[in-house]
């Protein structure tokens, strides 16, 4: 059987399939590539989960290994490029993959990796020739140019999200995300339902190691294609959309906020009239920015709440948004919305509460290798929460209010403030410590630690402390800045009140 791409080099010859500014590949081009990964995949040994890591930094590459992955019937695991090896390594060892890819930004940090993991193959495109890395090219000429069996059972990615406890938690592509199908030719039909397949070129502007992004290469698989960035700029993204005709993309909000920033005469420069749906997720938009953007861009703008372990609980398109402004939208099937107070009762609408939702199918949030942290993430069977305080309206709008949870989101990144914490505490000048979200501008969340020191007299500096944190994490979990305090309140439980540390800084915060 002739996979999708194969039949669309016959459709549509001259169409570029993907282009990430180095290089444009047809849909022929696309099929032999795909299907050399597929059949040097199903060559290995990958073991019963079937898991392959990709390690590396947007590029055509990075799409077509996760693609080849699928089309192999493999699971792939994204890795966030910024990790230090030794945290690539437990996420190598929890998720049991054999194969690593990796591209020239990570190779060194990859190979150390898989050398503490015990992973043998660690594949790299665009690197020099190193010990104990096997070329690219010379790994995709070993596999059959052939089509792969179609009949192969489909896997979801395993995606591994920051952890409370410094170790980031695995957790399968949910139902809501994931097409199933119980072959890959049944999932390939299946993605072409998907709300962008709909729609024609995709731009892929933030890393694909989240969920959405990612996205942008499964659509491959649903023939729509796609043009990748590397790294995020506001005017180079404005240009690859009037150069490419860009109808489709996700974003997060520092996005906007960065393109907003651009003076009104660059932004005036570019076409953009070709986009017809923009979707929006990572955290909660200011309501002044949204506003700009659908002024700007017009109604193309999708909100989408939730999170990896479950996927999209809430939905506004920028018709209801203007008509209830603030609200991340309605809960969709499967998941219901509850607003509990601190009896754990549901409360009247209007009326504040934290934020849970009930999983009609039972399934809830489902950690890899760790029922005690899947358990531990419900308050009932399939009842969960991401963490937030909101209320909802009459009409069953919701609108995030706040945080009852210590995650800080910052630029559409979860960062997890016991992970630095930890890190601080070893510090031989630093007696106790506790890490906040206060408010960032563009990234509407930064991570700030405040410091008890051993001797009030001589702390240590700001900088001494920031280098110590980024020497042993990767730098996006690490705190922008540091104050010096007499206490952060820690109970006889040893319990912080996280609430209240943020409190002051978030009062001129509307």
């Amino acid at each position: 059987m002739t996979t999708f791409a194969g039949a669309l080099a016959q459709a549509r010859p001259d169409e570029v399939a993907l282009d990430d500014g180095r290089s444009a590949i047809g849909w022929a081009e696309l099929d032999e590539l795909m299907n050399r990964v597929a059949n040097g995949l199903l060559a290995c040994d990958l073991g019963p989960d079937r898991r392959v890591a990709v390690f590396a930094e947007n590029a055509n590459e990075t799409a077509i290994a996760h693609i080849g992955g699928l089309i192999a019937g493999a699971s792939t695991v994204p890795c966030n490029f910024h990790l230090t090896a030794s945290e690539l390594a437990y996420i190598l060892t929890d998720s049991a993959a054999r194969i690593l890819f990796v591209g020239p930004e990570t190779a060194d940090r990859g190979l150390e990796a898989a050398s503490e993991a015990g992973v043998e193959q660690v594949v790299g495109w665009r690197c020099p020739p190193t010990p104990g890395l096997i070329d690219w090219r010379q790994w995709l000429m070993a596999g059959d140019a052939e089509d792969p069996p179609s009949d192969l059972e489909p896997r979801p990615h395993l995606l591994y999200t920051s952890g409370t406890t410094g170790r980031p938690k695995g957790t399968d592509l949910p139902p809501t995300m994931f097409a199933g199908g119980k072959t890959v030719a049944e999932h390939v039909e299946l993605l072409k339902e998907n709300r962008f397949a709909a729609y024609g070129t995709h731009l892929v502007v933030g890393p694909m190691y989240h969920t959405g992004p990612l996205s942008g290469a499964r659509l491959l698989a649903a023939g729509i294609p796609s043009v990748i960035m590397g790294r995020f700029d506001a005017e180079a993204t404005l240009a690859a959309i009037e150069r490419h005709r860009i109808e489709t993309s996700v974003m997060v909000p520092t996005h906007f906020i960065r393109l907003l920033a651009l003076p009104e005469e660059t932004r005036r420069r570019y076409d953009v009239s070709s986009l017809k749906l923009i979707t929006h997720t990572g955290a909660k938009c200011p309501v002044e920015v949204k506003r700009a953007m659908i002024e700007w861009w017009g109604p193309v703008l999708l909100e989408a709440y939730g999170a990896s372990e479950v996927g999209t609980t809430n939905s506004i398109t920028s018709q209801e948004w203007l008509e209830h402004p603030g609200s991340v939208g309605r809960t969709l099937p499967p998941f219901e919305a509850l607003i509990l107070g601190d009896d754990d009762e549901p409360v009247p609408p209007g009326v504040e509460g934290r934020l849970f939702f009930r999983d009609r199918t039972g399934r809830g949030i489902v950690y890899h290798n760790d029922p005690a942290k899947t358990a531990a993430a419900h308050i009932a069977p399939g009842v969960f929460s991401l963490g937030e305080i909101a209320y909802m309206d009459e009409e069953g709008y919701v609108y995030i209010t706040d945080r009852f949870s210590d995650m800080v989101v910052s630029g559409g990144v979860n960062i997890y403030p016991a992970e630095s914490e930890q890190v601080l505490v070893q510090h031989p000048g630093v007696a106790d410590v506790a890490c906040i979200g206060i408010p960032n501008a563009e990234m509407g969340e930064e991570l700030k630690a405040l410091v008890v020191p051993r001797d009030p007299a001589n702390p240590p500096l700001e900088s001494e402390l920031l280098a110590f944190c980024r020497e042993r994490l990767t730098h996006y979990k690490c705190p922008r800045s540091v104050d010096i305090v007499d206490s952060v309140g820690r109970t006889t439980m040893a319990k912080v009140n996280k609430r209240a540390l943020r409190a002051k800084y978030w009062e001129q915060v509307q």
